[in-house]
């Protein structure tokens, strides 16, 4: 079934899409800046947390190396969104994966599970704690253009 935005395997681009974690501190603000970057214009794309958290300047420094930023993003909350019609909610934390498909019982939204490593318990040098951030955003980056520009199924994700 071939629609408008699908991909040569047949899936359909989401045109609205929602980065869940714990707090929306790192996985998901850093992924949707990635999105707003990698995905057609007029793909509308959000981030939030399960709870509130506070902005990581680590996410600052590894977003600035490929030339992205948040801005003046601040870490939102699900209860803070300003829109909640998604054609997907990519959760990146179990306890996001829960409250979505919480969230979602009753609606025919695509929820996806991509387990992401939490950078915040790498220790070492400030290097070796940058090193976590670049490999949760490198693999973000990897999945967002693998997964939702060109719809294909990445294997190892969801397991």
């Amino acid at each position: 079934m071939a629609a408008p935005g699908a991909s040569e395997s047949g899936s359909r681009r989401p045109g609205a899409i929602l980065f869940m974690c714990g707090m929306n501190s790192i996985r998901s603000p850093m992924a949707e800046a990635i999105a707003r970057n990698i995905m057609p214009q007029g793909t509308y794309v959000a981030s939030a947390g399960v709870r509130h958290g506070e902005r990581d300047p680590f996410v600052d420094a590894v977003l600035e190396e490929i030339g992205l930023s948040l801005g003046r993003r601040q870490p939102q909350s699900l209860d803070e969104l300003e829109d909640d019609f998604f054609d997907l909610i990519v959760t990146l934390a179990p306890e996001a994966h829960h409250a979505a498909l919480e969230l979602t019982r009753s609606n025919a939204v695509d929820v996806e599970y991509w387990p992401m490593p939490d950078p915040t318990v790498a220790t070492g040098t400030r290097e070796q704690i940058l090193d976590a951030y670049r490999e949760v955003r490198d693999r973000l980056s990897r999945l967002i253009e693998e997964r939702l520009l060109h719809g294909e199924n990445a294997p190892g994700v969801g397991s």
